[in-house]
């Protein structure tokens, strides 16, 4: 029925693994000079810091999804984990921070938080994840061959696939209402992508944009008979105050669909998602081979998750509150996220 073979989800994320780890409050006792190493100062225990962009269930995931791989490599480390809480001045504070403590490596959650620590050091290795467009974003030269000190994985959405959905899902549906943040560059790259599928699909649609999650309930509120579906693609405003979203539309029978799991998740309709976890693991994977084998972040790749290693996923208690039939998704081999 969909355009691509769909994968279940995987298991439940559990807690940041801190097997074989120790949770710093910074990278290093004494501030080191930029781009200095200091796994030959403290033996093969690699210092690593993370600047998370905010709390949400797809940025999480990804975090421990990278602590697992780290884990299961079986490298010594300390890490230092650090949350922005959505603040783009915090993101810049923490990523100066992380530099000055004298790094290792630094992983990035989110283009904000990449973005503000390609800003603070180009020597440094520096591991994004949850990035839809690494080259778009001014982030690398190319996502082919980033040309920098970072590289990562991106969570680039399966677009057409959700459009189809939405289409099968919600055939009578007229008029699509588009929600996402405009502080996030990443958020219109989705937009645009979803407006050429649903051109080619016939099916009208509107732009309403966010600049803050203060403004999320008077917006969705505002679609309430104007449009016959909300999508949101990978947005971390709009993720972050999905339980916002999700109360304004669901008593309002607006269904969504959503860009990723965690949406889902907490109240929206249904999605064809990227797996988290896999994206940072796969994110950790390659900060092994950078701390331990010497590889070049300029020379790899960004890598991607094809669009049949998507996971096809429901919530049925949604569906239920807003009188959709989704029973075609569980044939499909969806999963239901609200159990």
């Amino acid at each position: 029925m969909f355009n691509t073979p769909i994968t279940r989800r995987t298991a439940a994320i559990g807690a940041l693994s801190m097997a074989g780890a120790t949770l710093l409050a910074g990278c290093s006792d004494e501030p080191a000079a930029e781009g200095s190493s200091s796994a030959s100062a403290n033996g093969s225990t690699y210092k690593i810091g993370v600047l998370q962009l905010t709390e949400h269930t797809a940025l999480d995931a990804a975090n421990a999804g990278f602590v697992k791989a780290l884990d299961d490599s079986g490298i010594d480390y300390e890490i230092d984990q650090q949350n922005a809480q959505n603040d783009q001045s915090a993101c810049q504070t923490i990523a100066s921070k992380l530099v000055n403590d004298g790094c290792d490596l630094i992983l990035a959650i989110a283009t904000p938080a990449a973005q503000a620590v390609a800003g603070a050091t180009s020597d440094i290795p520096i591991i994004g994840t949850a990035i839809t467009d690494f080259a778009e974003s001014g982030l690398v030269d190319d996502n082919d061959a980033p040309g920098v000190n970072l590289t990562g994985t991106s969570d680039m959405n399966p677009v057409a696939d959700q459009m189809d959905l939405l289409q099968q899902l919600l055939p009578d549906a007229k008029t699509v209402g588009l929600l996402f943040c405009t502080a996030e560059a990443n958020s219109e790259i989705q937009i645009q992508m979803a407006e050429e599928e649903l051109d080619k699909l016939g099916i009208a649609h509107e732009r309403f944009t966010v600049s803050s999650s203060n403004e999320i309930q008077q917006v969705v509120e505002s679609m309430v008979g104007q449009v016959d579906v909300i999508y949101t693609p990978t947005d971390n405003t709009i993720a972050a105050g999905m339980t916002t979203v999700a109360m304004v539309a669901n008593e309002n029978k607006l269904p969504t669909i959503c860009g990723e799991v965690g949406m889902v998740e907490n109240g929206g309709l249904a999605s064809i998602s990227i797996n988290y976890e896999e994206l940072g693991y796969r994110a950790g994977e390659m900060a092994v081979e950078i701390l331990t084998e010497g590889a070049d972040p300029a020379e790899m790749p960004v890598g991607t998750m094809g669009s049949d290693e998507c996971d096809l996923v429901y919530n049925q208690e949604t569906a239920d509150e807003i009188g959709v039939d989704v029973s075609m998704l569980a044939d499909e081999g969806g999963t239901d996220v609200s159990a």
